[in-house]
């Protein structure tokens, strides 16, 4: 499984960004898709994830009503899409591919990862 993320920047706080991942190498319907971040000196840690169908999506509590996963799957794809940044929401932000059609948010059910794109949000 290769994921390509793309989409990161740099950005003032309350702008917005897109970010996208492409996937290839497994049935993308199958599996649920994760976005998380690394800020440095920091975990890697959970934003957001998405099921299989696309029906079912879970947040960590800092960025609900900021952002939105989504997924395209006849184009083998998944967004994240960030209104109203804020400079803490800076990172090396990483898609990852589920082990299973289900939503999860723990790190560890998640085998397959993107190289990372980095999003700065300046004050």
């Amino acid at each position: 499984v290769q994921l390509q993320a793309s989409g990161g920047g740099l950005v003032q706080a309350g702008g917005s960004l897109r970010l996208s991942c492409a996937a290839s190498g497994r049935v993308f319907s199958n599996y649920a898709m994760g976005w998380f971040r690394q800020a440095p000196g920091n975990e890697r840690e959970f934003v957001a994830a998405i099921s299989g169908t696309g029906g079912r999506t879970s947040y960590t509590d800092s960025v609900k009503g900021r952002f939105t996963i989504s997924r395209n799957n006849a184009k083998n794809t998944v967004y994240l899409q960030m209104n109203s940044l804020k400079p803490e929401d800076t990172a090396v932000y990483y898609c990852a591919c589920g082990r299973s059609i289900t939503v999860s948010t723990n790190i560890y059910d998640y085998y397959y990862w993107g190289q990372g794109t980095q999003v700065t949000v300046s004050s």
